[in-house]
């Protein structure tokens, strides 16, 4: 009886898994067309790193409030409602660039309304998963989740150069509009288990401030859960600069044709690190598996900055995606497993806001500091060509892979630091498993 049960909510998970997986594919599609048209077009990494600050900086900022609802929504409909949201976006698009009147604002404020509907969908999907399995399958949903976005990474970029040419940008737009629609379709295919509300919540009449400060006292109450997500923020800071940047470094050496190939072989880490992640149970303690792959990373990325080498630049990228869902899959585990249902939408949603803060401020200042400082450094008689640049070249580029260098360095040493601090090293000790799914 509880094997059936078992097996009829994992079939639910799968259902809802697939439709996320062709939306990621078709948003994929999208962001690398969009990014590619707009350097094209501007030939500024300033205004390309635009569009990122706008897929982050909303999700940010709404994500506090998205919790709070999320734990009191439907979150089957809460789902729905977001992922016709980011479809409306993209048709929104199309329409402007099929009549030959869309502007770069544009692209910034229908990137800014998908973003504010991730940070609704987000946490209602991770909360979700939680009831539907049980506590020795979580490693396996977060496996999969995880390569949700490794196919994606893989697929898109490759896909979206070949498209760009075949059915035009406009046809990319349609296409992704599809793959929203058929993710809004398993989701009216499924019902989800209702998740209980607390006594306190039932009869209390409902308050936004109130809800949103009874989620964020409880992560800055545990010391571990409030160090883990710091630690994140100062790392996907170093990493958001490097993310927002890779294309343009890419695009200084190679077409876009061929920039989409190494992304996408590149990418492919990103779904090994995934099955990793679905099959194996990694060490007893998360945290060591979030520490090591970060020092990977930071290892990559100065990898990725020492030569204009489409071998190497694919090497490292592949490193570094592959690593990637084993540390969002790790910190993903330790908050479900240690967080009541009930609290989860919140929690979720803040942590999402505390190490995701940075990444606007990356996105911000990367293009600046490419354009205005590394850049200029690192070009034609420029102040460093005489001595950097006998090592990793000079010219467009180069300053970007200084750049590199740099952020990935301080990657490896802020992760040596944050091992230093005990309450993060021992997080999974600080609080006890919650009770999850009982197979009814």
């Amino acid at each position: 009886m509880e094997q059936r049960a078992v097996a009829r909510r994992m079939q639910v998970f799968i259902i809802i898994w697939l439709g996320q997986l062709v939306s990621l594919v078709g948003s994929g599609l999208t962001s690398f067309a969009l990014g590619v048209w707009v350097y094209q077009r501007t030939g500024s990494v300033t205004d390309f790193s635009l569009i990122s600050l706008f897929t982050t900086l909303p999700l940010v900022l709404a994500s506090p409030v998205a919790g709070a609802f999320v734990d009191r929504w439907d979150r089957r409909k809460t789902m729905f409602y977001s992922d016709l949201g980011a479809g409306l976006s993209t048709i929104t698009i199309a329409w402007f660039l099929f009549f030959g009147q869309l502007e770069l604002w544009h692209i910034y404020l229908a990137t800014a309304v998908s973003s504010i509907c991730k940070a609704f969908q987000w946490p209602a999907y991770t909360a979700a998963s939680t009831t539907l399995v049980p506590k020795e399958h979580l490693h396996r949903v977060g496996g999969l989740a995880q390569m949700g976005q490794s196919v994606a990474e893989l697929v898109s970029p490759v896909l979206a150069g070949i498209l760009v040419v075949t059915i035009q940008i406009q046809g990319v737009l349609l296409l992704d509009f599809c793959t929203f629609s058929f993710a809004l379709i398993t989701l009216l295919l499924v019902k989800f288990p209702k998740h209980k509300i607390t006594t306190a919540d039932s009869i209390e009449k409902f308050s936004l401030l109130r809800n949103i400060s009874y989620g964020w006292n409880y992560i800055t109450a545990r010391p571990g859960l409030l160090g883990l997500q710091m630690f994140f923020a100062a790392t996907n800071f170093l990493q958001g600069v490097v993310e927002v940047l890779a294309t343009p470094l890419i695009l200084s050496f190679v077409s876009p044709a061929v920039a989409g190939i190494m992304l996408s072989i590149g990418g492919s880490g990103m779904l090994f690190g995934s099955v990793v992640m679905s099959i194996w149970r990694g060490p007893k303690r998360r945290i060591n598996s979030v520490f090591g792959f970060l020092l990977l990373n930071g290892l990559s990325m100065i990898v990725a900055g020492l030569r204009a080498s489409s071998a190497l630049f694919t090497l490292a990228v592949f490193l570094f995606c592959y690593g990637l869902p084993i540390i969002n899959g790790s910190n993903q585990l330790i908050l479900q497993q240690k967080v009541p249902l009930d609290l989860q939408g919140r929690v979720f949603a803040l942590s999402k806001m505390i190490s995701g803060v940075s990444f606007p401020v990356a996105y911000l200042v990367a293009g600046p500091l490419a354009d205005f400082v590394f850049e200029p450094l690192m070009a034609v008689n420029g102040p460093l060509a005489g001595s950097i640049g006998q090592v990793i070249g000079i010219g467009k580029g180069r300053g970007i892979g200084l750049l590199f260098i740099v952020m990935g360095t301080l990657t490896m040493m802020a992760t040596v630091v944050a091992y230093q601090y005990p309450r993060l090293r021992r997080v999974e000790d600080e609080l006890p498993d919650i009770q999850l799914f009982s197979g009814k």
